[in-house]
């Protein structure tokens, strides 16, 4: 078994770096200086040298004796005036368009800053030109990897192309990469508020574009972009995203939150399950517990028949987390409201909506009441500390709380609790920072962002790529379901066939690659989203099943006592597979993802070093003995793999 190289340290990307221009710049651990070429400044980089071209801010590297583009020209930058050395840094500027840009190593990478003195926009860097890319990494959901010239992600029926990606809410962490030949290239935006990145289709390849809009009351002046040479393996962008993380300060392991809060360590080896109607009471705890579900977190809506006490008692004493799912990001007129989460005491409604700068409110989800400011709710504290007193007098352990993680973040231009998006950020961890420390919670939200996962231990949303048709998919209630009955509302239940493309954008396993879990596997457990449960999307149970032993990733379900009744069975098979693996490895990196075939179907994972190692063959022919549809696991205390094959 080979392993992934380990990670460079700081030390030693400097020393290659430095031995390029000589030891004098190593004095003292300083980063390699600039040298100016002309109108280029070349900067050593760990794997090679990156050049500038000050006219125009393209970017190539020269790699093992081959020139590479990094990013194409910007365009519009005008004339840019003389370079200066100050220090490590090469800086310089495009006097009309008011903007100064830097430039420097920072741990074996090239960073480059550009900072504006007026409000605009910047486009760049332009990626994906270099002749010999081959793929493009992106961190869509648990991320995909989509060869260049592939037909269908170059056009309509995707849903990629020419939709611009939020970094902080369209992409779970805010970085990309393109495979090269034999190498890659990592691109990392440190400043991702303000940020977006469009992928385009351009004479049939896919090109990367990202954009900053500089803004003085957003604080997004300033735009950070690095630039890495890696390998050319799949998950090269994550493993450079995961060492500046670390680098950084920024990380936080799951075993450092679960010294803090043991109770914590109940999610390792837990199935993930929201229960309605008779799934919430001590009866079907009793019944899962009698099926031999060993580990499972239990969330249920804020509606008006929420866990009772008894309930919540039997399932603590099962070893399960159970708790609440609340959402503090709507307001709606208490007097209408259509969800008891909406209705807020007081004058919260209207006085709490965010206002955009028109002074209008910002309509909340679905278009029903107001998306509520998290500056209204910090100004007043014991609004959220009463709500979540009230939802938790059960005994409830465990805490989803929706929206907060997920990076849709506001301006706010009401008078009495104006703020920008960096503010609505900082409100936001604030709060899920009381609800994990003061209050112990095992804190999960929608869809974490790297940002947010140093504050909580799980979280719904960030395993699946999807695709912004889906939404108007799920709209289509004859197809999907809608809300009724309340006992079981038929948006969870009813199972139903996703079209062609897309199933194809979100499930093909050919396509999918683990960013999410090689950054944050042994920091955050990643669970699929409340409205994909398992049994919803018959077509793709094997795939999921296999993906979640893979990725060492809980499966989500939506369970009534009916559904026990009828598929307890094969949830228990599948949990009982599962929760020895994520005990032991549930708190360790993810350290090699690779395919093991060219259609890339059979793909194989290792945790720790070599803790567990995980082979699954999504295909339907065997491969090296391994059927198609199953899985094999092995951790190294086996004498033998373990096999899972989920189809019945």
């Amino acid at each position: 078994m080979r392993y992934r190289r380990p990670h460079r340290t700081r030390a030693a990307v400097l020393l290659v770096a430095c031995l390029a221009v000589g030891a004098t710049a190593c004095d003292r651990g300083a980063a390699p200086a600039p040298q100016v070429d002309g109108n280029r400044v070349v900067i050593p980089i760990g794997g090679g040298a990156a050049e500038v071209d000050t006219t125009s801010l393209a970017v190539t590297a020269d790699a093992d004796g081959h020139r590479v583009e990094l990013s194409g020209a910007a365009d519009g930058l005008g004339t840019a005036g003389p370079i200066r050395i100050e220090g490590d840094a090469a800086r310089w500027t495009y006097p009309d368009r008011a903007l100064t840009a830097t430039a420097s190593n920072e741990d074996g990478r090239l960073r480059v800053t550009v900072h504006s003195d007026r409000d605009g926009r910047l486009e760049w860097p332009v990626t994906g030109g270099d002749a010999t890319a081959t793929a493009l990494q992106i961190p869509r959901g648990e991320g995909l990897s989509l060869p260049v010239r592939d037909r269908f992600w170059n056009g309509p029926d995707s849903g990629l192309v020419d939709s611009p990606l939020s970094l902080t809410s369209g992409l779970t962490m805010p970085f990309w990469g393109y495979s090269l030949g034999e190498r890659g290239v990592s691109y990392v935006v440190g400043t991702d508020i303000g940020s977006s990145l469009t992928v385009r289709s351009v004479d049939g390849r896919l090109l990367a574009r990202a954009a900053h809009d500089f803004d003085e009351r957003g604080g997004t002046r300033d735009y950070t972009v690095t630039f890495a040479l890696t390998d050319n393996s799949p998950v090269a962008p994550a493993e450079d995203y995961r060492d500046q993380l670390i680098q950084h300060g920024e990380f936080r392991t799951l075993r450092d939150k679960i010294a803090r809060n043991p109770e914590i360590e109940r999610l390792l080896g837990a199935f993930h399950a929201y229960l309605w109607g008779d799934g919430r009471t001590p009866e079907a705890i009793a019944q899962m517990r009698d099926l031999g579900l060993s580990r499972m977190w239990l969330g249920y809506d804020a509606d008006e028949q929420s866990m009772s006490a008894d309930a919540i008692a039997a399932a603590r004493a099962a070893g399960y987390l159970a708790g609440p799912y609340d959402s503090w990001a709507n307001a709606q007129d208490p007097a209408t409201a259509d969800n008891p989460s909406s209705r807020w005491p007081g004058r919260t409604w209207p006085d709490g909506c965010v206002h955009d700068a028109d002074s209008k409110p910002e309509s909340g989800f679905g278009g029903r009441g107001c998306y509520l400011s998290s500056q209204a709710l910090e100004q007043d504290s014991r609004l959220f500390q009463n709500r979540y007193a009230q939802m938790t007098a059960n005994g409830a352990n465990t805490y989803f709380l929706d929206v907060d993680a997920a990076g849709e973040f506001f301006d706010d231009y009401s008078a009495d609790h104006p703020m920008n998006q960096q503010r609505d950020r900082e409100n936001r961890l604030a709060r899920m920072r009381w609800l994990a420390e003061d209050r112990e919670q095992v804190l999960g939200s929608e869809s974490a962002g790297a940002w947010s996962a140093p504050v909580l231990a799980f979280d719904h949303g960030s395993q699946t790529p999807v695709s912004d048709r889906l939404w108007k998919f799920e709209r289509d209630k004859e197809v999907w379901g809608g809300y009724a009955p309340a006992r079981a509302p038929r948006t969870f239940f009813q199972p139903v066939d996703l079209p062609d493309h897309l199933a194809g954008a979100m499930f093909d396993p050919a396509y999918r690659v683990p960013l999410y879990e090689t950054v944050l596997h042994d920091s955050i457990v990643n669970a699929d989203r409340w409205e994909l449960s398992y049994f919803k999307l018959p077509q793709q149970q094997t795939m999921r099943a296999l993906t979640a032993i893979l990725n060492n990733t809980p499966l989500n379900f939506v369970l009534d006592r009916a559904t026990l009744t009828t598929r307890g069975a094969e949830i228990a098979r599948l949990q009982q597979f599962f929760a020895p693996l994520h005990q032991a490895a549930g708190t360790l990196p993810m350290t090699d993802f690779r395919w093991l075939s060219d259609d890339r179907l059979v793909q194989r994972t290792v945790f720790g070093d070599g803790v567990l190692t995980v082979t699954a063959n999504f295909g339907d022919q065997p491969r090296d003995g391994l059927p198609g549809g199953c899985v094999d696991a092995e951790l190294a205390s086996d004498s033998a793999p373990r096999r899972l094959c989920p189809a019945p």
